[in-house]
């Protein structure tokens, strides 16, 4: 991970000495893939699980990992692929703090007018372009590797965030340190007003764990549940060849806005969640209300209502309501639910922000 060379480190784990392995660190301006944090339900949840810890907020934005040696600044993804001319207002910005050499682990996202977060997918707009556009990037950080020579990974978190407000006071993301489980639930419904994911709750001893998702960090997001209607269903590939699988999911539209009155328009589609038994029983009720098909899809009649998760939506062009769903996955079916009782169109387009 550090060497950003297999071949290297295994040549040094079978030829060279203990302490030539241990030597290798971080090299400024190579990335190292960054550290990633486990799930839990409430921030209460995660507080128990890791004790004193910094409540952070979790953006709605791009992660980033920031590289400057003396005026050379270069910016990666998550990725590790090097984007540094896209975002020339993030290496503007590490230029100006008071360091010689530093790596920085954060987030980038575009702001409206009033600061809130603008649609996430506008920030990702500005990593496929070959030119900065219009809509500015506002970095923020929240953990900081390497200083002027000194390797922070396996400093505890208190140290580092010391070091980050040192260098970075002005760009730092949110938070607070805490044991109570009162106060990171209020970091959690303060990052939640502002337009933001939720919060991420990192023990404050912990290392830095490159590439690695431990129990040390613990991100905690709302999960958000509609119900919709099945407009389709694709057979599946792989081991759900088949059955009939990927779902076509539509919200109501009772006033006609985007079609008809009262029909259904499509916001996404989905084969997260569905076991074997679901699986099963799709592909034998589905054709018994299919309405048409083509080699690889069933179009049915909108009559099923399935309860689905989503952590939120963004602005869409390729769907009739201008929305769609994100990270959407099947919770249960609703036999309990009419067509006429699943979530409208508007409903979801109220979730947009921006």
């Amino acid at each position: 991970m550090l060497s950003g060379d297999l071949g290297e480190t295994a040549r040094l784990a079978l030829t060279g000495t203990e302490a030539e392995l241990a030597g290798v660190g971080l090299v400024v301006g190579r990335p190292v893939l960054p550290m990633l944090a486990a799930t839990a339900a409430t921030p209460t949840a995660a507080i128990e699980a890791v004790g004193e810890a910094s409540v952070e907020y979790k953006l709605d934005g791009a992660r980033i990992q920031v590289h400057r040696a003396g005026d050379d600044v270069r910016v990666f993804t998550r990725n590790l692929a090097d984007i540094t001319h896209r975002l020339p207002e993030v290496v503007e910005v590490v230029r100006r703090m008071p360091v010689r050499d530093v790596i920085l682990d954060g987030e980038t996202l575009s702001l409206d007018e009033d600061g809130a977060p603008r649609p996430f997918q506008e920030t990702m707009s500005r990593f496929g372009a070959d030119a900065a556009r219009e809509t500015l990037l506002h970095p923020w950080f929240f953990d900081v590797l390497h200083v002027d020579g000194r390797d922070l990974l396996d400093e505890p978190l208190a140290t580092r965030l010391g070091e980050l407000e040192r260098i970075a006071s002005a760009h730092r993301i949110p938070g607070e340190v805490t044991a109570d489980p009162g106060v990171a639930e209020r970091v959690s419904r303060d990052a939640l007003a502002a337009g933001q994911e939720g919060v991420v709750v990192k023990a404050i001893e912990s290392p830095y764990a490159a590439g690695r998702r431990g129990s040390s960090w613990i991100k905690v997001k709302p999960v958000h549940t509609y119900d919709l209607v099945v407009l389709a269903c694709e057979w599946g590939s792989g081991r759900r060849t088949g059955w009939l699988s990927n779902l076509h999911l539509g919200a109501l539209d009772p006033a006609g806005e985007f079609g008809e009155p009262g029909a259904f328009v499509m916001v996404g589609k989905t084969f997260k969640g569905l076991t074997d038994e679901l699986l099963r029983w799709q592909t034998e009720y589905f054709p018994q209300i299919e309405v048409r098909r083509t080699t690889n899809t069933v179009w049915v009649a909108p009559t099923t209502v399935v309860e689905i998760a989503i952590d939120g939506v963004q602005r869409s062009s390729r769907y009739p309501g201008g929305v769609a769903l994100r990270f959407a996955r099947v919770k249960r079916y609703r036999d309990d639910k009419r067509p006429e009782d699943a979530d409208t169109i508007q409903t979801l387009r109220g979730l947009l922000r921006g």
